[in-house]
């Protein structure tokens, strides 16, 4: 008897085992150092991140299954948060403004070191490019071949250098949301000249009023991310119309400063935004001021955050979905389009900013391993989830269609095709592309900033021998060799 339960218990052992050794790879994962012994990034962050890619995948569930996982009459309130997991896109735009202003912030705070902008944008083609041509070359050879012939060859141009979000002949074509990271490679290319340029602005300000100035330099940035989407929108919607110059080159104006649906510069700004309140509160000159400060109001700004949402969904829900309920936002509609990314990006930041000195708990739901599992392939998950839940929509759902299943059944099959597939291919994306890119990146980074460490010592050298030369009135002795020779 004790044989056989030997043998019923060892496949049970068996899988406890890989669960445990797998839990503390990914442990290991998660808690990956860079090369000087330094987190990659602030660790409850990777569960927003995780947050975020989680709501674009439900949102393209319901989409592809018809957006009526709910009745939308019955329940319009389920329906408008369910059919606005769009947004979590906003609250990555929101992340790479926080995360990618914070070196630059610090140096325009407090006058530290400029952060090396070849380093900067050296990471950035290395942790963004080689994914993004991998899942192109391979869906444009199996499903768009199109795009490889000679009349296609120019719109296959775009995807290549990033401007796939700037004409109707490319936006959201080929993968859906591959426009987003036009509009986020765009942003990475600017963000050096944009700090630059508030340095410039800020430049004559003492330390002391740093905080302010470069604030109001964000809040400029802001502003004019929401002018840019009104006239935008505006040229948009009447093509005739021009300002200044012709129309044909107004067109090329809007190609590079709006594309489609904006470059969303208004979200970006509200994640730099606080990353710069982040980084003042962390320095030893506030005494812990504005941290306790800030944990005092975590929780109102946690709750506020949600209800901006929520409403935004609601607003959302209202104007694509059922243009007859909530009769109460009717009077705000035609600001919907210029005004609801803004909205949004205040939202999610309030949240992010609350999470940053939350309770305990708020913390630990974020800092949650599984979710910050699925933050890490979230780059991964976010570019190939649409193109495979549209190869089972395609492929493998016309095999159940004799059986008549009701919508609870086909969204749950939806979701065992993400947990069986797509997860597991994301994380082999990530192991197997990006992870070996961002590792050379992280060595490349080492190389430069060693080389640009050595050449300031060297200047600084310079400058110190000048000075002793000044200061002495004439020439040092020159060694004896010296002389001889």
């Amino acid at each position: 008897m004790s044989s056989l339960l030997k043998y019923i218990q060892y496949p049970f052992l068996w899988l406890q085992s890989i669960f445990h050794h797998f839990g503390r790879w990914i442990t290991g994962l998660l808690d990956d150092n860079q090369q000087n012994g330094k987190k990659n990034t602030i660790s409850v962050l990777d569960g927003v991140r995780g947050v975020a890619v989680l709501m674009v995948i439900v949102f393209h569930v319901n989409r592809v299954t018809g957006d009526n996982l709910w009745n939308q009459a019955a329940n319009p309130l389920a329906s408008s948060i369910s059919t606005a997991g769009g947004t979590g896109v906003t609250l990555f735009f929101v992340l790479s403004g926080f995360l990618l202003f914070m070196p630059f912030a610090k140096a325009l705070l407090y006058k530290t070191n400029w952060p090396l902008v070849r380093v900067f944008y050296m990471r950035r083609v290395l942790r963004i490019v080689p994914a993004y041509y991998v899942s192109l070359f391979l869906i444009v050879l199996f499903e768009h071949p199109e795009y490889l012939h000679r009349d296609h060859l120019k719109y296959l141009t775009l995807f290549l250098t990033f401007f796939m979000d700037s004409t109707r002949a490319t936006f959201r074509q080929v993968n859906g949301p591959y426009w987003t990271l036009a509009t986020e490679w765009q942003f990475y290319m600017l963000l050096p000249l944009i700090a630059l340029g508030i340095a410039l602005l800020v430049s004559r300000v003492p330390v002391k009023r740093r905080l302010p100035a470069v604030a109001f330099c964000l809040l400029g940035i802001m502003a004019w991310g929401l002018f840019v989407r009104y006239w935008g929108l505006y040229y948009l919607i009447y093509p005739s119309q021009t300002f200044l110059v012709p129309r044909s080159v107004l067109n090329v104006i809007l190609f590079f400063s709006f594309g489609i649906t904006g470059k969303y510069t208004e979200d970006f700004a509200v994640g730099m935004f606080i990353s710069l309140c982040y980084i003042y509160s962390q320095h030893p000159s506030t005494d812990g001021k504005i941290v306790r400060g800030w944990q005092r109001l975590s929780p109102w700004m946690w709750a506020g955050g949600i209800l901006i949402v929520v409403f935004d969904a609601i607003w959302h829900f209202k104007e694509f979905y059922v243009a007859t309920s909530w009769p109460f936002l009717a009077g705000i509609r035609p600001d919907f389009d210029w005004l609801n990314e803004i909205m949004l990006a205040i939202g999610f930041g309030a949240c992010i900013a609350a999470i940053l000195y939350g309770s305990a708990g708020l913390k630990a739901l974020f800092n949650w391993p599984l979710l910050r599992w699925v933050g890490l392939i979230s780059y991964s998950l976010y570019i190939w989830h649409l193109p495979l839940l549209v190869l089972f929509q395609s492929r493998v759902m016309p095999l159940f269609h004799g059986l008549n299943l009701n919508r609870y059944v086909t969204y749950g099959l939806y979701w065992l095709w993400a947990l069986a597939i797509i997860f597991p291919l994301a994380f082999l994306s990530y192991l197997i592309v990006e992870k070996p890119w961002m590792k050379l990146g992280d060595r490349w980074r080492l190389v430069l900033e060693k080389s640009h460490r050595e050449k300031l010592k060297v200047q600084e050298a310079g400058v110190t021998h000048k000075q002793t030369f000044t200061e002495q009135g004439k020439a040092p002795a020159l060694p004896q060799e010296a002389m001889t020779k």
